[in-house]
């Protein structure tokens, strides 16, 4: 495998398969072949999502992938898929690297690794990441506050949360949470990662199958237009500032009774038909590229950015 730059000769690409550790998250209805076969073809790494709890629908995507002979990954979102043979169901299909998010690293890592495969758990807290390494995982997905989707009602920002957990584990880390190019992914490094994960700027690509309603609410964002929901229940959310985001702002309910219509959001372009999930970087992102600028533009920023840094 060849490198783009020296550092990404590392643990994580080497688990991934890939010669750049970029991981695209893996975010429900979004995190499908369309998008993640865009990331794996530009030399990076795409994961399928199971959140959205469509198995059968997952299943196809999977064997695109297959067809494809791309390298992918696979998330379990455990709080979200139901089926108690998930596991399994993953193992069949003939997946090497799996993330688990959203519940215990106990419940799956075993079964995974007894099939063989490479298995990092979604950590929010520094407790989290030391329950998963001693569960036996092979890496973790360290993941800060800011970013989108589905968070820990106490969030910790990367910046602290990153080199927090490095000082306590050995294992490979994924960053995550406010990383969206070179800069932000070098910096990632400094605090101890291997390699990153990017969901909103992904959310933003050409090859997102979401419609340009979202895409252009993420470029419209200031670095202050997304919200912090549900934080007396678990999982908290980060999301775009909408009028329903607004409204649900305060509540004292579980705010995924009124999460709405993903299809109409995601597919149909009606921002207020549900919760438009989105990390504080949409603040950072102005265009809309192709999943291979993103990738290509951010590996040459990281080696200006290294380049720059190194005292002589």
């Amino acid at each position: 495998m060849e490198y783009p730059h020296p550092l990404f000769e590392n643990r994580v690409t080497r688990d991934l398969g890939v010669p750049i550790p970029i991981v695209q998250a893996p975010m429900g209805w979004i995190a499908r072949s369309q998008l993640a076969s865009a990331v794996s073809a530009s030399g990076a790494c795409g994961i399928i999502e199971t959140s959205s709890g469509e198995l059968d629908a997952v299943k196809e995507e999977m064997q695109i992938m297959t067809e494809l002979d791309l390298p992918f990954g696979v998330n379990i979102a455990q709080a979200f898929v139901r089926d108690p043979t998930i596991a399994e169901f993953v193992i069949d299909q003939g997946v090497k690297f799996v993330t688990t998010s959203a519940g215990s690293p106990t419940k799956y890592t075993g079964v995974l690794k007894d099939a063989g495969l490479t298995v990092y758990h979604v950590v929010p807290t520094l407790v989290a990441a030391k329950k998963a390494v001693d569960a036996g995982v092979d890496g973790l997905v360290v993941e800060g506050g800011e970013g989108g989707g589905f968070k820990s009602p106490t969030p910790v920002s990367t910046m602290v949360l990153l080199p927090l957990v490095r000082e306590h584990v050995s294992v490979p880390i994924i960053a995550a949470g406010g990383i969206n190019d070179g800069m932000t992914m070098a910096a990632a490094f400094a605090l101890g990662a291997e390699g990153v994960q990017m969901g909103t700027q992904m959310v933003s690509s050409h090859e997102s199958p979401v419609h340009m309603n979202w895409k252009q609410a993420i470029l419209d964002a200031d670095e202050t237009d997304t919200l912090f929901l549900n934080q007396k229940h678990s999982p908290a959310l980060r999301a775009l500032r909408t009028t329903r985001s607004e409204r649900l702002m305060d509540s004292e309910d579980n705010v995924f009774g009124e999460f709405g219509n993903p299809d109409a959001l995601y597919f149909g372009g009606d921002m207020e038909a549900a919760i438009a999930l989105s990390g504080q970087v949409a603040g950072r992102i102005r265009k809309i590229r192709t999943v291979q600028e993103i990738i290509s533009e951010t590996v040459s920023e990281f080696t200006e950015t290294i380049a720059r840094l190194q005292i002589n």
